[in-house]
């Protein structure tokens, strides 16, 4: 068996990168996708390898050459790559492709050796090795039936997106074609195809019209989960280091630091990202979709006309409320104001980031409790900050990533001593629709906000809602002079059409969303025993949908972290940096989202096998 690789292409998407270079020259991780492939290749004990060169041949085989590859290699010129596409690359090699079965790939794929093995071992002659379509994924697709036979080749213009991508499987521009299957069917069917239809047409289309004869030979080759990537785009450079990383440790930041976007990563299970898996419920979803061309064609409304929704949705009058793209816009905003204040702001630790990352060190006063479960009351939190000089102190209740919770009768303490004592009450509320208490715990009340001129409260509609993707967020007080100076800081078209068209609906959900936080409370309780049962950790008591957890079973949190991740396709909070930044005690804290039954039960599967 050999191998024929198609590397003349001039990978203009790449830009600067392959401006003086061959596409497949690129490098990931430190290594050209050439020479890893290669390697690869190398290890097969192939009788030659076939390279197809055109845009900067010379370089590229001179750096090939340069590899001392045991494995020949043999080199076949395309002097026409800027004008012609692979179809007439691999016409060019037609002679070797009936030579000997043969590996076919294209130059930019990146893939772990499972891949390679998977097309080698399989007994079947003529394969296409194919994966289950993804939404980051474009290029060829086809769809097959139970027996892997090839019902159609579709190339990406022609996808309907109508019927849904379920039964679509992409094409990873990697096959083993039979000696036989080449000389008899494919190459001649290449050969009229370049005569009918000229040199600048793509090879999977001679393979679609060899599909639809009587016995077509050519089956499709399913991965099951082996690593690939095609590389076109920076984008996808940024996505394959991170897939490809050799180093765990590197590849776990380099996935931490992505904060989301983790649809690119299909396989992943994310128990890091804080979403009500419960709502929205479907017909929701299908109303918003069925709205979508009008949606993504129009513009939305402005700040007053969604702070009108917003005051409808949580009954405040209209000028105590903004509407943010996510809380996080909305929490800039403030503390930029606050720092302008030049006041020092009072702080929980370990707490959500965004806020004490916001100030500057020397205007945060920090309370840090001093027990293993990081809980406090609002008397602990009057008590500390009585005689500290503060201007503001920010509360996020449930806090983030304790879980602990302040009930409403110590907020309501917690109101009265701030107003008496001249300090802003800053109540991030986030979270506050998973604890028990819920709905009687809201602050965003009409009475209580006319009745603390000193109190914000901001609330993200990603957590509880389970619409990150949205981006939507809200402030409320009725401190108008801050309300209108985070309205005049804010873009006047700050939230997206779908965003707004949210508000706008999800009045009629509201039975639904009831629903969806019952059925999260009762989950909770019953991952948080499950959990507690594997003997690996000790969950800290949560009135959120996530719980922080101290690792009893002897490893580290970022060992448990890398675990799950690379060995289960888990990924959790790593709070390690954040606990030792205010604890020298040595224990090991990770956070776990709450997600369904069957997903925790995946995760509990895996903490269980842990040795």
């Amino acid at each position: 068996m050999q191998a024929i690789i198609l590397a003349a292409g001039m990978g203009r998407r790449l830009k600067d990168l392959t401006k003086d270079q061959a596409k497949c020259m690129v490098k990931i991780n430190g290594v050209t996708l050439i020479e890893r492939m290669l390697r690869q290749l190398e290890g097969l004990g192939l009788s030659q390898i076939v390279i197809v060169t055109g845009f900067k041949e010379k370089k590229l085989s001179e750096f090939i050459n340069g590899l001392k590859l045991k494995t020949p290699i043999v080199y076949v010129n395309n002097p026409v790559y800027a004008k012609t596409n692979n179809i007439y690359s691999l016409s060019l090699a037609s002679d070797k492709l009936i030579a000997e079965d043969t590996l076919l790939l294209e130059s930019d794929l990146i893939f772990e050796d499972g891949v390679l093995e998977a097309l080698i071992n399989d007994p079947r002659e003529t394969l296409a090795l194919v994966d289950k379509y993804e939404s980051w994924m474009d290029g060829t697709v086809i769809t097959v039936d139970e027996d892997d036979s090839i019902l159609d080749i579709i190339s990406g213009a022609k996808m309907d997106f109508k019927q849904g991508t379920g039964d679509y499987f992409k094409t990873v521009n990697a096959y083993k074609f039979s000696k036989d299957f080449s000389a008899s069917l494919y190459v001649p069917f290449l050969k009229a195809y370049l005569c009918a239809l000229g040199n600048n047409q793509y090879y999977e289309q001679v393979l679609r019209v060899i599909t639809i004869l009587d016995e077509p030979v050519i089956k499709a080759k399913r991965l099951s989960g082996q690593l690939w990537y095609e590389v076109d785009n920076i984008q996808d450079i940024d996505i394959a280091e991170t897939l490809f990383e050799p180093n765990e440790d590197l590849r776990l930041k380099l996935i931490q630091d992505r904060y989301g976007g983790y649809w690119r990563y299909p396989d992943l299970l994310d128990f890091c990202y804080l979403v009500n898996p419960f709502f929205p419920p479907k017909k929701m979803l299908n109303e918003i979709k069925n709205n979508f061309e009008v949606l993504v064609r129009t513009y939305p409304s402005g700040m007053s006309v969604n702070s009108l929704l917003a005051a409808k949705k949580f009954n405040v009058p209209t000028e105590t409320v903004v509407v943010g793209n996510g809380a996080a816009e909305l929490i800039k905003s403030l503390c930029e104001s606050l720092c302008e204040s030049g006041g020092k702001v009072g702080v929980v630790l370990p707490t959500f980031e965004e806020y004490p990352n916001r100030l500057p060190q020397n205007q945060r006063v920090a309370y840090i409790p001093q027990n293993a479960d990081f809980s406090y009351t609002a008397d602990d939190l009057i008590g500390y900050f009585s005689d500290k000089d503060v201007n503001a102190l920010v509360l996020i209740n449930p806090d983030n990533p304790s879980g602990n919770y302040i009930d409403k009768a110590g907020i309501s303490k917690l109101l009265d001593w701030s107003k008496d004592k001249g300090i802003t009450l800053i109540a991030d509320e986030s979270f506050c629709d998973f604890a028990d208490e819920y709905p009687l715990n809201t602050l965003i009340d009409s009475d209580i906000i006319s009745a603390y001129e000193n109190l914000v409260v901001v609330k993200s509609i990603s957590k509880s809602y389970g619409v990150p993707g949205l981006r939507l967020g809200v402030l409320v007080s009725s401190d108008l002079e801050l309300i209108q100076r985070i309205k005049k800081d804010v873009a006047i078209w700050n939230i997206n059409s779908f965003g707004e068209f949210y508000m706008q609906i999800e009045e009629k959900y509201k039975s639904d969303y009831e629903y969806s936080l019952s059925e999260m409370r009762k989950t909770r309780a019953n991952f948080i025993c499950d959990l507690n049962k594997t003997g690996k950790v000790r969950v800290i008591p949560s009135q959120s949908d996530f719980v922080t957890a101290e690792i009893v079973s002897g490893i580290t949190a970022k060992e448990l972290t890398t675990i799950l991740l690379f060995k289960h396709g888990i990924l959790i909070k790593d709070l390690s940096a954040k606990i030792s930044e205010i604890t020298d005690s040595g224990k090991q804290y990770v956070r776990i989202a709450v997600r369904n039954a069957e997903d925790n039960a995946r995760l509990i599967h895996a903490l269980e096998g842990l040795i």
